[in-house]
């Protein structure tokens, strides 16, 4: 057997996929560098064919010696059978425990009664000695729609929450800004208030301001925290944001807040801070140390010393004060996103706040450095190209080593999924595709390639924090989707994403919006999309042109299909000449569409209803689009008025899904 034929079974071994098809139907094969850059990262010896061969049969000899598979998913609440190779003693221990939940003795079947919810222990003792296997035991679904809200149709406002502070200058939109608007938005019949992720950029990140690309997806972008005096209001200076200044500002004022708390807190808000501080645990503490030594090594810990990369040694490096300094701001994040979530639930709101997921963190974050970090090492995340950027995507984000995952019973990534459903009715899952497979690219300039995710461990243990959280989920599923993918998530109990610029037969015309799917989130465009009006324009093939990702003669066909489009959009029918920019009866007719569609949740974008033109952000660029800094030019005040927020409240109300027919539709 030759050293490529050993290559590639154990490529298959780990989970590496040998082809992949692109957007144009063009086979990639996976070569074998690719093969065994993914097989390294994995954390696989693979650096030599003698080495390729001897983890293989290691692999093999494992899986022969197993008594049973190494994770099982069972069904919580209901008796299973589980089958298993030879003769066991076995036992189950409850999930954080050593409480026995069942044991016995099996020859080829183990017999397991309804198990609570959690992920278990099955340890197992036989003529192979002693063995373990995680057992979860997940709920058959996610919540849906109806189990949660009392509804089965509702609608929301997706907004950028950076840029909602416009009324304070270069002020960034904060989460007390964020409570102001979900009430605003609640008095109108929104059932729910989408937001980008507040992930935590990191204090020393810098220039990063993308939401997208976080230093940890468990903690919180203290950018967002209201401090309890404002900063001075300024003068705007263009529709930009700075996050810069606003910085400046923010971070002192927050040093301040710091300090008169050391010396003046109230009991209930040390009780508070405390009670917090248990919760969030050893995790919060190795949080707190990254970014106080990032403030003096840089916000990539591969950057630091060597002795640094070891949590235990960067400890020593921190004082106490500096620790629960970086605690309390958490706090305080923590805190005020909760005030927004009961503000948004007073104002009305069935779901409250729908908060995003992000699909990784960056390489060299937070969230990669520690004792929990199940990173694959030598890649990053990314997308081949595809109807979002046709250039394809490198994210610079880290990826999650399935074999390293497993080896740590998900501890990290199931801490992930708990606190951003903590706040959340309606939780979105940025590239749900990775759930199945993501996009890997080594570091070595090999191309990239899939990798098989554990989706069924994955979807379950989703399931069992949505039930414990009482949120509802959104799998975003655009892309190079997968055969049955869209349906097995469906049969989760998951919520696909439908955009409506995007919803085409085989012949790439859009469908009309009574074909969207009805177990999905419809709307016609996201954070990553062209607006109405930009869409109208032509604005993302004007980009795409200025950028060198398409040349005049596509740019030419792109726009005119566009024009077909907007026919259909609007119903204006041929000759009739097209208005040359979105008119509202052109807004208020795309809205009423989707309103009326079979989708369970709608969702309608503030910059539509704004009647903005350009994106909040051009996937695949970071400089040469302003991605992410864009002011919304109105303030609370003037929101709570905007004809056209009433407006779209009433094209809702008389579909069906505002929060008041919520008794009809039960």
């Amino acid at each position: 057997m030759n050293a490529d034929l050993y290559l590639s079974q154990l490529a298959a071994e780990v989970g590496v996929f040998a082809e992949f098809n692109d957007m144009q139907g063009v086979t990639h094969v996976t070569s074998p560098e690719t093969q065994a850059a993914l097989i390294r990262a994995n954390g696989y010896s693979a650096q030599t064919p003698a080495e390729v061969r001897e983890t293989l049969e290691a692999l093999r000899a494992e899986k022969d010696a197993a008594y049973v598979q190494d994770e099982i998913v069972v069904a919580c609440d209901h008796p299973q059978h589980i089958v298993c190779t030879r003769p066991v003693a076995w036992s189950v221990l409850a999930e954080g425990s050593h409480q026995v939940l069942a044991e016995g003795r099996s020859e080829t079947h183990i017999s397991l009664p309804a198990l609570p919810m959690g992920v278990h222990a099955l340890v197992l003792n036989g003529a192979n000695g002693p063995q373990e296997a995680c057992l979860i035991a997940a709920p058959a679904q996610a919540p849906s729609l109806q189990q949660i809200a009392q509804t089965k149709r509702c609608w929301g406002v997706m907004a950028a929450l950076y840029g909602l502070g416009s009324r304070s200058g270069q002020h960034i939109g904060s989460f007390a800004d964020l409570s102001e608007a979900a009430a605003i938005f609640g008095r109108c019949g929104a059932g729910f208030l989408g937001i980008n992720p507040v992930h935590a950029l990191g204090m020393a990140a810098g220039d990063t301001i993308s939401p997208y690309s976080p230093t940890h997806r468990g903690f919180l972008n203290t950018d967002h925290i209201a401090p309890l005096t404002p900063n001075p209001a300024e003068t705007p200076v263009g529709d930009l944001l700075d996050y810069a200044q606003h910085r400046r500002l923010q971070r002192p004022a927050l040093q301040r807040e710091f300090e008169a708390f050391l010396g003046y807190a109230t009991v209930p808000e040390s009780k508070a801070f405390d009670a917090f501080c248990d919760v969030e645990g050893a995790r919060l503490v190795e949080f707190a140390v990254f970014e106080q030594v990032s403030q003096k090594h840089g916000p990539d810990w591969r950057d630091w010393p060597q002795a640094l990369h070891d949590p235990k040694n960067a400890l020593h490096e921190t004082s106490n004060v500096d620790l629960m300094f970086h605690k309390w701001l958490q706090w305080r994040a923590d805190t005020q996103l909760d005030v927004a979530q009961q503000t948004a639930r007073a104002a009305g709101m069935a779901l409250g706040l729908y908060l995003d997921l992000a699909v990784g963190a960056r390489v060299g974050g937070a969230e990669t450095w520690g004792t929990e970090t199940a990173t694959a090492e030598g890649v990053s995340l990314g997308a081949p190209p595809d109807h979002l950027s046709p250039a394809g995507q490198n994210w610079q984000l880290a990826a999650l080593s399935p074999v390293k995952l497993k080896a740590t019973r998900y501890a990290a990534l199931r801490a992930i999924l708990a606190k951003n459903m903590k706040h959340a009715g309606l939780m979105r899952i940025d590239h749900a595709l990775g759930l199945s497979r993501s996009f890997w690219i080594p570091q070595d300039g090999s191309p990239g390639a899939y990798m098989r995710q554990p989706l069924k461990t994955l979807v379950a243990l989703i399931a069992i924090e949505a039930q414990r959280a009482g949120t509802v989920i959104v799998g975003e599923d655009l892309g190079l989707v997968p055969d049955g993918f869209r349906a097995e998530m469906a049969g989760h109990g998951f919520y696909g994403y439908s955009v409506l610029q995007y919803e085409k037969d085989a012949k790439g015309v859009l469908l009309p919006p009574d074909r969207l799917r009805a177990q999905s989130l419809a709307c016609f465009g996201t954070h990553d999309t062209p607006t109405l009006s930009g869409f109208w324009q032509g604005r993302d093939i004007d980009w795409w042109h200025r950028l060198g990702w398409i040349d005049e003669g596509a740019a030419a066909r792109a726009r005119r299909s566009r024009s077909k489009e907007k026919r259909q959009l609007s119903a204006i029918p041929a000759p009739e000449r097209l208005p040359k920019d979105v008119t509202a009866a052109v807004r208020d007719k795309v809205h009423a569409d989707l309103a009326a569609s079979p989708a369970a949740l709608v969702a309608v974008q503030l910059d539509d209803v704004l009647s903005l033109t350009e994106a909040q952000n051009l996937p695949g660029t970071i400089d040469a689009h302003p991605n992410w800094r864009r002011r919304y030019p109105v303030s609370g005040a003037a929101l709570a008025k905007n004809k056209a927020l009433k407006a779209t409240g009433m094209i809702m109300a008389r579909a069906g899904r505002n929060i008041a027919d919520r008794k009809e539709d039960g």
